[in-house]
Protein backbone atom coordinates (compact mmCIF):
# COMPACT_ATOMS: atom_id res chain seq x y z
CA UNK A 1 0.00 0.00 0.00
CA UNK A 2 1.16 3.64 -0.63
CA UNK A 3 -0.03 6.83 0.50
CA UNK A 4 -0.32 9.43 -1.85
CA UNK A 5 -1.15 13.43 -2.06
CA UNK A 6 -2.64 13.30 -5.35
CA UNK A 7 -4.27 10.95 -7.65
CA UNK A 8 -6.30 10.54 -10.91
CA UNK A 9 -9.08 8.14 -10.83
CA UNK A 10 -10.30 7.38 -14.54
CA UNK A 11 -13.02 5.29 -16.02
CA UNK A 12 -10.71 3.65 -17.62
CA UNK A 13 -8.24 2.29 -14.80
CA UNK A 14 -9.60 3.61 -11.80
CA UNK A 15 -7.30 5.00 -9.36
CA UNK A 16 -4.26 5.73 -10.43
CA UNK A 17 -1.33 2.61 -9.81
CA UNK A 18 -4.23 0.99 -8.49
CA UNK A 19 -3.88 -3.11 -10.71
CA UNK A 20 -7.27 -3.95 -9.12
CA UNK A 21 -9.06 -0.98 -10.10
CA UNK A 22 -8.05 -1.50 -13.84
CA UNK A 23 -8.90 -5.10 -14.19
CA UNK A 24 -12.30 -3.96 -13.01
CA UNK A 25 -12.53 -1.44 -15.17
CA UNK A 26 -12.36 -3.66 -18.00
CA UNK A 27 -15.63 -5.53 -16.77
CA UNK A 28 -18.86 -4.93 -18.70
CA UNK A 29 -20.10 -3.23 -15.29
CA UNK A 30 -17.09 -2.33 -13.39
CA UNK A 31 -18.30 -2.53 -9.89
CA UNK A 32 -14.99 -1.97 -7.59
CA UNK A 33 -12.76 0.58 -9.65
CA UNK A 34 -12.72 2.69 -6.20
CA UNK A 35 -12.65 1.19 -3.15
CA UNK A 36 -13.69 3.92 0.18
CA UNK A 37 -13.65 4.20 3.94
CA UNK A 38 -14.97 6.82 6.47
CA UNK A 39 -12.64 8.08 8.95
CA UNK A 40 -14.97 7.64 11.24
CA UNK A 41 -15.74 4.28 10.42
CA UNK A 42 -12.68 2.98 10.56
CA UNK A 43 -11.77 4.70 13.98
CA UNK A 44 -15.30 3.28 15.23
CA UNK A 45 -14.11 -0.23 13.86
CA UNK A 46 -10.96 0.03 16.06
CA UNK A 47 -12.37 1.70 19.29
CA UNK A 48 -14.91 -1.67 19.18
CA UNK A 49 -11.47 -3.60 19.40
CA UNK A 50 -9.35 -1.10 20.69
CA UNK A 51 -7.22 -1.50 18.31
CA UNK A 52 -4.98 0.82 17.01
CA UNK A 53 -3.60 0.95 13.02
CA UNK A 54 -3.48 3.65 10.02
CA UNK A 55 -6.23 3.64 7.77
CA UNK A 56 -4.14 2.13 4.89
CA UNK A 57 -4.46 -0.91 6.50
CA UNK A 58 -8.16 -1.53 5.37
CA UNK A 59 -6.30 -1.62 1.73
CA UNK A 60 -9.04 0.40 0.76
CA UNK A 61 -7.81 3.27 -1.85
CA UNK A 62 -9.39 6.53 -0.85
CA UNK A 63 -9.95 7.57 3.77
CA UNK A 64 -13.09 10.39 3.49
CA UNK A 65 -13.50 12.11 6.51
CA UNK A 66 -16.50 14.49 7.83
CA UNK A 67 -19.31 12.84 5.32
CA UNK A 68 -21.57 10.00 5.85
CA UNK A 69 -22.28 8.70 2.65
CA UNK A 70 -25.11 6.98 2.37
CA UNK A 71 -25.62 3.13 2.87
CA UNK A 72 -27.51 3.08 -0.81
CA UNK A 73 -26.32 1.41 -3.92
CA UNK A 74 -26.73 4.31 -6.71
CA UNK A 75 -25.67 6.84 -4.40
CA UNK A 76 -23.36 9.24 -6.14
CA UNK A 77 -20.49 11.43 -4.58
CA UNK A 78 -18.46 14.48 -5.83
CA UNK A 79 -14.68 14.83 -5.07
CA UNK A 80 -12.62 17.51 -5.69
CA UNK A 81 -13.42 19.81 -8.99
CA UNK A 82 -14.47 16.88 -11.04
CA UNK A 83 -14.01 13.35 -10.25
CA UNK A 84 -17.78 11.85 -9.92
CA UNK A 85 -18.03 7.80 -8.21
CA UNK A 86 -21.32 5.84 -7.92
CA UNK A 87 -21.07 3.58 -5.17
CA UNK A 88 -22.08 0.30 -6.30
CA UNK A 89 -21.87 -2.10 -3.47
CA UNK A 90 -20.71 -2.52 0.44
CA UNK A 91 -17.02 -3.47 0.76
CA UNK A 92 -17.30 -6.18 2.98
CA UNK A 93 -13.86 -6.72 5.37
CA UNK A 94 -12.19 -10.17 4.23
CA UNK A 95 -9.58 -12.25 6.64
CA UNK A 96 -6.53 -10.16 6.34
CA UNK A 97 -8.27 -7.44 8.92
CA UNK A 98 -8.57 -10.15 10.75
CA UNK A 99 -4.96 -11.19 10.55
CA UNK A 100 -4.21 -7.92 11.20
CA UNK A 101 -6.38 -7.41 14.67
CA UNK A 102 -8.15 -10.20 16.00
CA UNK A 103 -12.06 -8.96 16.00
CA UNK A 104 -11.52 -6.34 13.51
CA UNK A 105 -13.52 -7.94 10.67
CA UNK A 106 -16.30 -8.17 12.80
CA UNK A 107 -15.78 -4.63 14.08
CA UNK A 108 -16.03 -3.13 10.34
CA UNK A 109 -19.09 -5.50 9.54
CA UNK A 110 -22.26 -3.21 10.68
CA UNK A 111 -23.76 -0.35 9.18
CA UNK A 112 -21.19 -0.48 6.17
CA UNK A 113 -18.06 0.40 8.15
CA UNK A 114 -15.77 -1.74 6.05
CA UNK A 115 -16.11 0.54 3.20
CA UNK A 116 -18.11 1.44 -0.36
CA UNK A 117 -17.10 0.13 -3.62
CA UNK A 118 -17.65 2.47 -6.54
CA UNK A 119 -17.54 2.88 -10.34
CA UNK A 120 -15.94 6.29 -12.08
CA UNK A 121 -18.73 7.83 -13.50
CA UNK A 122 -16.83 11.05 -14.19
CA UNK A 123 -12.68 11.59 -14.58
CA UNK A 124 -10.81 13.50 -12.19
CA UNK A 125 -7.36 14.00 -10.18
CA UNK A 126 -8.15 14.58 -6.09
CA UNK A 127 -6.10 15.51 -3.78
CA UNK A 128 -5.72 15.23 0.23
CA UNK A 129 -8.01 18.14 1.47
CA UNK A 130 -10.15 18.27 -1.93
CA UNK A 131 -14.05 18.48 -0.39
CA UNK A 132 -16.27 15.75 -0.87
CA UNK A 133 -20.03 15.99 -1.37
CA UNK A 134 -23.22 13.79 -1.59
CA UNK A 135 -25.49 14.55 -5.80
Amino acid sequence: METVGSVFVTASAGVAGDHRGALASMKKVPKRQVSLIEAESWAAALADIHGDLDWWNSRRNLLVSGLRIPREIGTRIAIGGTLVIEIMDECEPCERMEALLPGLRAAMTPDWRGGFLGRVVKDGEIAVGDEIRIL
